[in-house]
Formats: structure tokens, sequence, C-alpha cells
């Protein structure tokens, strides 16, 4: 039997799919987080990741433990070319690891070319042309940028409440009452040292957005994150992307931020077409890994 795989390393959880030569998924399996953000050369984060995650996919598939594979794809979040910790030594010989944008705009958009918005913990913008042009636009990290992620609308949330807290504004108190319960601190003071010792990380700050976005006194913080990545859409469509958009990232699973977004690209540029995502990453990993192994796969089959 031919296999192949398709994993996507992300900073909440790992994914990982194993499918046959007809396009049959076999097995999946997921993991913990891939990203390597800080890390140093004894992390064994990502190693583990994805060896867990293709681990838990071969055993659901029924494969043999020895079992190897004609061709692996990894996306993982914040790839820049290099691995900074422990390498993972997949089993194949047609091993690639890249960027998660690739992988999501595969799945989304089924291999065809168009702009996929990915918000998960993180947020990023990827356009494709059918000539095979890209660009990737924002993507920054957690510092610097991921406007409209979960976690940047956690951190502009909580940063809102602590100036307020200073300034003695009472307005906020339910905001501040939700998020002290939700991190199980007396106030926000505890949750800051917390997170700049580690003891809270990135994916457990970021898990507070479903929350936060239920607050109406946070949606103007919703909206400038939505906003900021509908002009980074517009962006990459006027430098050359087809104008089909489609959405990826655990942020999507509320309905009102995705409707924000959607009206604020298709303000901007009105001749965007939304579409559905037709695959989740992990399964445009797979499609890459079809495409990596020389199989003709473009139809999957659960």
């Amino acid at each position: 039997m031919t296999l192949v795989a398709g994993i996507d390393g992300g900073q909440s959880s790992t994914v990982a799919v194993v499918g046959d030569e007809t396009g049959r998924i076999l097995g999946r399996g997921v993991a913990g987080p891939a990203d390597e953000v800080g890390v140093g050369r004894e992390s064994t984060r990502l190693r583990d990741a994805l060896h867990g995650a293709l681990e838990a996919a071969a055993k659901d598939a029924q494969l043999r433990a020895t079992s190897r594979f004609d061709a692996i794809v990894a996306g993982v979040s914040g790839f820049d070319g290099r691995v900074y910790g422990h390498s993972p030594e997949l089993p194949s010989s047609r091993a690639a690891l890249m960027h998660d944008t690739p992988i999501a705009h595969a799945g989304a958009l089924g291999g065809t070319a168009g702009v996929i918005v990915i918000a998960g913990t993180g947020s990023v913008v990827y356009g494709t042309a059918a000539s095979g042009w890209s660009c990737t636009l924002g993507g920054w990290g957690y510092l610097f940028g991921d406007e409209g992620s979960a976690f940047a609308i956690v951190r502009d949330a909580l940063a809102l409440l602590m100036r307020a807290h200073d300034e003695g504004d009472a307005s906020f108190e339910d905001e501040t009452r939700s998020a002290c319960e939700y991190f199980g601190v007396s106030s926000l003071r505890p949750l800051v040292h917390a997170f700049y010792k580690g003891e809270v990380t990135r994916d457990r700050l970021a898990s507070f957005a479903p929350t936060a976005l239920r607050f109406e006194s946070l949606r103007p913080i919703v909206q400038g994150g939505a906003g900021r990545l509908a002009a980074l859409v517009a962006r990459a469509i006027a430098a050359g992307a087809a104008p089909r958009v489609a959405f990826a990232g655990g942020l999507f699973a509320d309905e009102g931020f995705e409707r924000t977004l959607r009206a604020a690209i298709l303000y901007e540029i009105s001749e965007a077409t939304i579409v559905p995502a037709r695959y989740e990453p992990a399964l445009g990993a797979l499609l890459l890994a079809y495409r990596e192994a020389g199989i003709d796969v473009t139809e999957l089959q659960p």
C-alpha cells in the first residue's frame, strides 16, 4: 500500500492525517503544539508534536509501527526554514517541512489560486496567482503583529482592562471579573506575572478569545483586528492574487468574528468572492504530500 501523510503543526495543537494512493483517509492523530517560538537548542517541542501526531494517526489507521511513507508534508506555525530544537525524524525519504500558510491555502482552496486568511492563536494572510506567484502578509508574531488573531484580541482586551484599572474606570468590572475567573486569579496583576514567567502560555492566553468576543465593550478591538486582516487581503489581491478568499483557524468558530471579517473584506474590495474552506489545513498538507509523491489526487475521501 502506498502511504502519504500530512501534518498541521500549530501553536495550540498538531494534527496528522494518513492517506492511501486513492485519496482515502486512513487515520487521524492529535498531539501538542509544534511551533518553536522562543525555544532553545534542547527543545523537543517540534519533534515531539510531529512524531506524536503521526504515530497517533498511524495507530488510528491500524498501520505497523515500522510503516514508512512515500511522502510526508508538515506545515509548522512560524517555521522559517530551520529547526531550532531537536529535528524530527519522519519515516519518509520525501519529508518536507514548511510554514503552515501553504498547507492551509492548499486545503481551503483545494490547490487553486486565491487568498487564505488564517486566524487562530496567530494570524497571517497568504495569496497566490494562477501563474504560481505568491505573497505573505502579516504573520509578524505575537510581539509585532498578528492582528485579528485570538492572542492579539485577548492581549489588547486585557491591556484595555489594565488601563481601566489604573484610571479608576469601573465600567469594565464585568469583563475584568470574567477574565480573572477564567484564569483563576484574584486580579489582573498575578495574570501578568504568570504570563511573563511562562506559567500562562500564549495559547492559554489566546483561549480566552471566545469569552472576550462576547463582550460588546470589546467589539472595537475585534473590529480593528478584522479591519487590519481585510486590508491585508485587499493588498494581496491588488498585488496579483486571485480574488477568491477562504478562512482557516480556530477563531472562525465564532460566527460573529467571521461575519465581521467578511463584511470588512467586501467593503475593502467588492469584487472579492469569499468561499467556504474546502478542507482543513492538515488535509491541505496531505494534498501537498500527494503532489510530493507524484500521485495525482485532487479529491479526498473520508
